[in-house]
């Protein structure tokens, strides 16, 4: 029997600017303390950055570039086998990896400090659209975590 509970998925709620369901979910990983209108005034004056900054025509496609760029393909999970713990690569499902890469986007733009929150962000989401950036480079770590443990590939279950 499984020791976890199911996962009760919610339904996809799409922000009010662009009803988009990629924003709405930013919007809550940027979110506070519950201050809503605050986390959508950032999300929203980093998009108009980013847009102004270059030119895309559509100012979703370095949000959805910069997400898509950070999404990790693989991570690692431990697994304890014969009192022994090895950390067996795994395959990350889409939401999972979806939520990864909005995390660190978010949680890097946060680090910066000296910077208001919204150009950090925008920053942030230039450099993922680009490549380039800590989010990539925490992405790029954990995929080269799962490559020098592939040997316990077969410890998956």
């Amino acid at each position: 029997m499984s020791r976890r509970k199911r996962v009760i998925h919610k339904e996809v709620k799409r922000d009010l600017r662009y009803a988009n369901p990629l924003v709405a979910r930013l919007i809550t990983s940027v979110m506070r303390e519950g201050k809503r209108s605050i986390a959508e005034k950032i999300v929203y004056t980093a998009i108009e950055t980013t847009r102004s900054s270059s030119d895309v025509v559509d100012p979703l496609d370095v949000l959805q570039k910069a997400i898509e760029n950070s999404r990790p393909r693989l991570e690692v999970k431990s697994r304890r086998v014969g009192g022994a713990t090895y950390q067996v690569p795994m395959e990350v499902p889409m939401d999972r990896s979806l939520a990864l890469a909005m995390r660190w986007i978010v949680g890097f733009a946060q680090k910066r400090k000296g910077v208001p929150m919204a150009k950090a962000l925008a920053n942030e989401l230039k450099d993922a659209s680009a490549g380039q950036g800590a989010a990539i480079k925490k992405r790029d770590d954990l995929h080269k975590m799962a490559q020098a443990n592939r040997a316990f590939a077969h410890f998956r279950w």
